[in-house]
């Protein structure tokens, strides 16, 4: 863990974990896509996580570097980590596996929290994570015949910095902050492998930091709708924005105001 990979190469994270970086950066995606491959010290097959975005050479460098595929899985529907899902399932022919049928093959059955998978010779934990989106997942990975700390991969509900925005289509902040307090049950001592930005050594201070960021933001959104004198329902979200993110760059607003809707919908249906 000596800091992000450059796009294109794949670098060993844990004995178990490797990463390729997609070479698709932008504001929502940091430097990229992280792709994770994961199996067992000695096992030829693998785990994949998240193949990525519709890119056909990233998809085969990471064909390549995983061998066989003995199980794909998905920890959400945005585009970057399942628009190239086909291409990835005609390269392997693995089975696919995320919470939302539409994106399992292969007689794959959707993943639901709780789930525990033994493949390439892992322990794979499932936890649903909804927040920022309803059908985020968090996977709490082991070797399956060894003691020691384990991983977190996060997708998108953490990220190797920053934080993490909630999509306004089907995430919601009550669901994120239930996520933030379940994944603070399992996280102490886990390796972070996020959907974006670098691994961490250990994911329970990330996610300390960002309960903490949720409710100073939170109270941030409340303060700025006193000042301006409207209620949460009636607020209009950039006008907030204006107010709450003054120290953060304009070109992240177009994402912070999505989390300002989802935090104003909060709000409105507390004071419901």
């Amino acid at each position: 863990m000596t800091g992000h990979p450059a796009p294109k190469e794949l670098r060993e994270v844990t004995p178990y974990a490797a990463v390729m970086l997609c070479d698709n950066p932008s504001v929502m995606t940091l430097e990229g896509t992280n792709t994770w491959i994961l199996r067992a010290p000695g096992r030829e097959e693998s785990v994949v996580v998240d193949p990525g975005p519709d890119d056909k050479k990233h998809l085969k460098r990471v064909a390549a570097a995983a061998g066989t595929v003995a199980l794909t899985l998905v920890t959400h529907r945005h585009k970057d980590h399942t628009g190239g899902l086909k291409r990835w399932e005609e390269l392997t022919r693995s089975p696919i596996r995320a919470y939302a049928p539409k994106y399992c093959v292969n007689t794959a059955t959707p993943l639901r929290g709780g789930e525990t998978i033994t493949v390439a010779g892992l322990r794979i934990g499932v936890l649903h994570t909804p927040g920022h989106t309803a059908d985020s997942l968090s996977f709490l990975v082991d070797h399956a015949d060894e003691d020691g700390p384990g991983a977190l991969v996060s997708g998108d509900t953490l990220l190797g910095r920053g934080t993490t925005v909630l999509d306004g289509k089907d995430g919601t902040l009550a669901d994120y902050l239930g996520s933030l307090d379940l994944l603070a049950t399992v996280a102490a001592g886990r390796v972070l492998l996020p959907g974006h930005g670098p691994d961490l050594p250990d994911a329970s201070p990330v996610v300390a930091g960002y309960t903490t960021h949720r409710h100073e933001r939170l109270q941030q959104v409340r303060d700025a709708l006193v000042e301006m004198g409207v209620t949460a329902e009636d607020a209009k979200p950039m006008k907030v924005v204006k107010h709450v993110y003054r120290d953060v760059s304009k070109k992240a607003w177009p994402a912070a105001k999505m989390s300002v809707k989802v935090q104003l919908e909060y709000l409105a249906e507390q004071q419901g």
